[in-house]
């Protein structure tokens, strides 16, 4: 089971599909605020918010600027401490990692942690040419297998579905996967949570290989953290005899003392609660505790090339809360899928082309554009990612990539703007033209507003019927500034 992001559509056909879908964007719409308004009310008991942020940046630009140390001292804690340690430079290391601890442990199946680390890899296709099955056990991410979907937001992997449409999920595909849906089965939510439980207690109690991600990763002790709401982490970080953690080498924090300030910002910015109702630690090999065999994979894929682009490498930053998909207003109307990829929203947007590269694949160079620049994102990000310059940013790189010496029609225009604004005489020529060809369109277009404003209608031509296709532009006014400053000197004679 399972479905991918490969041959994903560019963002605006995607988008543009997306839209169509009531029903969708009703989920959306009640989901993101619900979660928005808890955070602000947890947010607003903290009277140094702001200062907590900035210290939360201040750690992570410092474990940045020195992570190589701190990688190597992270190894050195986890193998003094019984685990084993890996290094992934890529998706195919680190899925082929997973996969060889499984078979030397003979099993054809593991239970997972909800973990956006082995989504990136594709960790579950991967075992699955292996004829391994992956179960996922936290309730939104089994929700997404058993549906045969595409997980499309951090937090909450089946945002985009509500409570009826899980329980034809659960009634249809859940005997397929093991233990099956009662057939009473309704669609209250406590009802939902009683199957998945009984469905998940079978795998959990017979697995023997678990994997998980980790939200943090201490670089002092060699100690591992899980941030989670349903106690499911849990059951796959003890039960188990073998745990293997996919670690992003981004996730580091170089002390406990540093840690504190995480475990204030993430749940506050996540779900909306002041703690996690599970925060699970755990430190290589405890003798009678736990797995007895520990494995940790350190994955780059892509993260030292984010590492040395100067702007945009504070997305690595970034914790996972989800607070700028929960913010974005481009995202409350599209949903995650429209991304293409685990990460959708704001920090996808930016995290996406960071990793990939631009200029060699349509859909992750329309990303970038898959925003508003609004500021929303930043506004709410509990490390200060500033999203919006980094998208402006690989807005540039996207159009650098695809120059081929060869100048664009809007390298032209561009060069034709430069050409009149550096001189007030073809400015003010430009601005008679342009005031003939704007009273001819707008006599021919122009609307009403509601309140009164004008608008200038569809204008023909490829570029300027696309672009006012959606957009209402202002109708231009009867009279230039030029030319009112002249005829009333400067406004000295202006009659009122």
């Amino acid at each position: 089971m399972g479905a991918t992001f490969v041959g994903m559509p560019p963002f605006p056909e995607a988008a543009h599909a997306a839209l169509a879908d009531t029903q969708l964007r009703a989920n959306l719409a009640h989901a993101t605020r619900t979660i928005r308004d808890k955070r602000a009310r947890v947010v607003g008991e903290i009277d140094e918010w702001e200062a907590l942020r900035t210290k939360g940046a201040r750690i992570k630009d410092e474990t940045l600027a020195h992570l190589d140390d701190h990688l190597v001292r992270l190894e050195e804690s986890l193998v003094a401490r019984g685990a084993v340690v890996h290094w992934a430079r890529d998706a195919a290391e680190a899925c082929e990692i997973v996969a060889q601890v499984a078979r030397d442990h003979g099993v054809d199946e593991v239970v997972k942690v909800k973990s956006m680390a082995t989504q990136e890899v594709e960790l579950n296709e991967a075992l699955a040419v292996q004829g391994i099955s992956a179960w996922e056990t936290d309730l939104a991410e089994l929700i997404v297998q058993l549906g045969d979907d595409l997980p499309s937001h951090i937090l909450v992997p089946a945002i985009h579905k509500n409570r009826a449409e899980i329980r034809e999920i659960f009634r249809s595909r859940m005997a397929d996967a093991g233990r099956p849906a009662p057939d009473d089965l309704t669609d209250e939510p406590v009802k939902l949570a009683a199957a998945a439980r009984q469905h998940l207690r079978e795998k959990f109690l017979r697995a023997k290989v678990a994997v998980s991600g980790a939200n943090f990763a201490v670089a002092e002790t060699g100690t591992l953290v899980v941030l989670e709401s349903e106690g499911n982490g849990r059951m796959c970080l003890t039960l188990p005899e073998v745990l293997v953690s996919l670690v992003g080498i981004e996730k580091l924090v170089p002390t406990f003392e540093d840690l504190d300030v995480f475990l204030q910002l993430l749940p506050r910015s996540s779900t909306g609660e002041r703690m996690n109702p599970y925060t699970s630690m755990w430190t290589g090999v405890t003798p009678g505790d736990g797995p007895q065999e520990v494995h940790v994979v350190l994955l780059d894929n892509g993260r030292t090339n984010v590492l040395a682009d100067e702007v945009g490498r504070q997305a690595l930053r970034c914790i996972r809360c989800s607070a700028c998909l929960n913010a974005c207003p481009v995202y409350e109307r599209t949903g995650g899928h429209a991304y293409g990829s685990v990460y959708p929203g704001p920090i996808g947007a930016i995290l996406n082309p960071l990793l990939k590269g631009v200029g060699h694949d349509e859909q992750v160079d329309s990303l970038p554009y898959a925003s508003s620049l609004c500021g929303r994102c930043y506004e709410v990000c509990p490390v200060k990612i500033d999203i919006p310059s980094v998208l402006v940013h690989l807005r540039a790189k996207v159009v650098d990539a695809h120059r081929d010496g060869r100048p664009k029609g809007q390298d032209l225009a561009m060069r034709g703007a430069a050409l009149i604004f550096a001189d007030g005489r073809r400015l003010g020529y430009a601005v008679k033209a342009g005031s003939v060809a704007n009273r001819v369109v707008a006599a021919v277009s122009r609307r009403t507003l509601p309140g009164g404003r004008t608008a200038i209608g569809r204008i023909p031509g490829p570029g300027a019927s696309a672009w006012t296709a959606a957009r209402d532009l202002p109708a231009p006014p009867r009279e230039s500034f030029r030319s009112w400053w002249a005829k009333t000197d400067g406004g000295r004679n202006d009659a009122p």
